[in-house]
């Protein structure tokens, strides 16, 4: 795949870059370990300091970058100024608060005892240059989450991006530079992913994070554990959405369209698969057709645009197979469903009933703006067809019945469960998955300390 930006909305390609060569790989990984030796020297001050400045730089920017996103990769321009101005408070918040959560720990004092020691401290130490590869669908805030908690740890990044992002690649890059940070602490490598195994095969490279298709996942963590490098992996996300009786139907429907239109639908975590009992589900397939069929699809820089094009042409002919397949084993198309005439990779807000566990569309993740309606007759039923996916990454629950709501934070197979709410990610908070959704967390205290080196270090008495 060419290193190159190419406008989703009309598939003009606006620039392309060469892949960087072997020297200046080097180059880069020599540099990334000799900034290593020095960074981890300094303080959580002065870390935060260059992190605070990144932020507001980033603010600064947020107009123009946020057009360079739209542009990349089609998601609607009030998204793209929205995701940077998230990404600008995580930075905010890690810069506050990483000094306490990497704060030394002190275990029991009659566990110290019992160890025959008269001191014991846990500390967290940083590993050192970690690559970051990352996906194209939030192009500023999938690296930030990771960029930010790295840095404050006082490791180094070295970020392979995806190759139809590289202006925000660069980008990246360049921020951190002109806050201070010296040139090694965070590296945009373009390289194409053929090169991504050689990097991880590096001894300079101590660990390693994905996000992105579980085909990659699997890649990156067959090397690393070959290498005996730590991993942490964000795969696909085929979320559940249930819906049950008591729930507020009006608003459980308008999220909903929220929910999985979010990003053009090219989101891990946009609920995907829509469960209903059976005494609701004709007025919340009713109104959520309706919202979904509302939609203003168009250009993504357009102020009023809700839903732009997907990101490439193949990701638009690998969502019309799974809608195909489905409408040809018996699936009801309740809108949606065809793909429009004209430039630009468009899909319709599609919505898909009677879904059986033969079609495609059932074991697969749809990276687009296309639901999936279910029918449970019961709780325990609605708990069976959500768990019946390979993924687990996130899953939103809609009732006001309490005895219901511990019933699906018990049983649920997700990293997390949303509660009359919209999946969302927030810096103080995990954020993760289970089964094919992959493994480690990121974000909050969790994520901080993933790359870090946590040393028991025992003073005798």
């Amino acid at each position: 795949m060419p290193i190159a930006t190419v406008n989703p909305a009309n598939g003009e390609t606006l620039k392309t870059y060469e892949a960087m060569g072997e020297e200046e790989l080097e180059r880069r990984l020599q540099l990334a370990e000799a900034t290593f030796r020095t960074y981890r020297m300094s303080t959580f001050v002065d870390r935060a300091r260059l992190l605070l400045r990144s932020a507001d730089l980033l603010e600064e920017d947020q107009q123009d970058i946020a057009r360079v996103m739209t542009t990349e990769m089609g998601k609607p321009v009030k998204q793209a100024r929205a995701e940077a101005a998230k990404c600008a408070r995580a930075m905010r918040w890690y810069a506050e608060h990483a000094e306490e959560l990497l704060a030394d720990e002190e275990p029991a004092a009659s566990d110290v005892e019992d160890s025959g020691a008269s001191r014991v401290l846990v500390r967290y130490r940083p590993l050192g240059p970690v690559l970051a590869v990352m996906p194209w669908n939030f192009p500023l805030w999938q690296v930030i989450r990771f960029a930010a908690p790295a840095l404050m740890a006082g490791n180094v990044g070295l970020l392979k991006h995806a190759s139809n992002v590289p202006q925000t690649a660069l980008y990246l890059e360049d921020l951190f530079h002109r806050a201070g940070f010296t040139e090694g602490c965070f590296q945009t490598l373009l390289i194409g992913s053929g090169a991504v195994d050689d990097i991880l095969r590096d001894e300079r490279v101590k660990a390693a994070t994905l996000t992105g298709s579980e085909p990659a996942g699997r890649a990156v963590a067959a090397t690393s554990g070959e290498m005996v490098k730590k991993t942490v992996l964000e795969l696909g996300g085929s979320d559940p959405y249930v819906v049950m009786p008591s729930a507020d139907l009006d608003r459980a429907a308008q999220v909903a369209v929220t929910a999985r239109v979010q990003n053009n639908g090219q989101s891990c975590i946009a609920a995907k698969r829509f469960i209903v009992h059976t005494d609701v589900y004709d007025d919340f397939a009713e109104r959520f057709t309706e919202g979904m069929k509302a939609l203003k699809v168009g250009d993504p820089l357009a102020e009023d645009t809700e839903v732009g094009p997907l990101s490439s042409e193949q990701g638009r002919a690998d969502l019309e197979e799974l809608v195909d397949d489905a409408r040809r084993s018996g699936a009801a198309v309740l809108c949606g469903g065809v793909r429009p005439d004209g430039p630009g990779w468009y899909y319709p807000p599609t919505v898909l009933a009677g879904i059986t566990r033969e079609m495609r569309i059932h074991r697969e993740e749809a990276f687009g703006p296309v639901a999936t309606l279910y029918r449970a007759h019961d709780l325990d039923e609605a708990v069976l067809i959500a768990n019946d996916s390979p993924f687990g990454l996130s899953s939103n629950v809609w009732t006001r019945d309490e005895s219901e709501v511990d019933r699906f934070v018990r049983d649920l197979e997700a990293g997390s469960v949303f509660v009359n709410g919209m999946t969302a990610s927030h810096p103080a908070f995990p954020f993760g998955g289970v089964k094919r959704s992959g493994y480690g967390r990121e974000l909050s205290g969790h994520g901080i300390r993933e790359f870090c080196n946590i040393t028991t270090v025992w003073h005798g008495a």
